[in-house]
């Protein structure tokens, strides 16, 4: 019994420590040194399996071309920039959510979670060649993140249908 509660202690004492060195920021990473659109491309995907890319497939020998790729998101409107506006409105509604650089054709977003203070970044694009918006989103630090990016733009590209 005594080894038991022991070890729940040390449970709850490293669960503790966690949060706390989270709320202090430091585990939030370093942002990315390169972010935006260039020659029509944003980042390549992380080579972990911690982000998503619309454009993954361009880059033929990334290892994870195939895990990263994700639908780019539909215009609304046929209209690029005012798809980017509403967007906007989207991820600003989204919990942790900060909006760093705002441009007719580009948003740059950092999805910030509540305890821990892990931060990912997302991008979105107006390419007005394919007529999407073409989408990178990745976690800073850790090599998995357990589905979350994929997840959240897909909950992005659910609220921009609906709008």
């Amino acid at each position: 019994m005594l080894i038991l509660t022991s070890l729940l202690l040390v449970v709850v004492v490293i669960a503790v420590a966690a949060v706390v060195v989270g709320q202090m920021g430091l585990l939030q990473g370093r942002p990315p040194s390169n972010p935006g659109v260039r020659d029509g491309r944003l980042k390549p995907p992380s080579k972990t399996p911690n982000s998503v890319s619309s454009q993954a497939r361009l880059h033929l020998d990334h290892p994870m071309r195939e895990h990263a790729q994700i639908d780019p998101l539909a215009l609304r409107d046929g209209d690029g920039p005012g798809t980017l506006s509403k967007l906007k409105a989207v991820v600003q509604e989204m919990p942790g959510a900060k909006v760093v650089r705002s441009q007719p054709d580009y948003l740059y977003v950092q999805f910030t979670t509540r305890w821990m203070k892990y931060v990912d970044d997302a991008e979105f694009w107006f390419d007005p060649v394919a007529q999407v918006i073409q989408l990178r989103s990745s976690s800073r630090v850790g090599g998995k993140d357990y589905g979350v990016n994929r997840r959240r733009i897909e909950a992005i590209r659910a609220r921009l249908a609906a709008r």
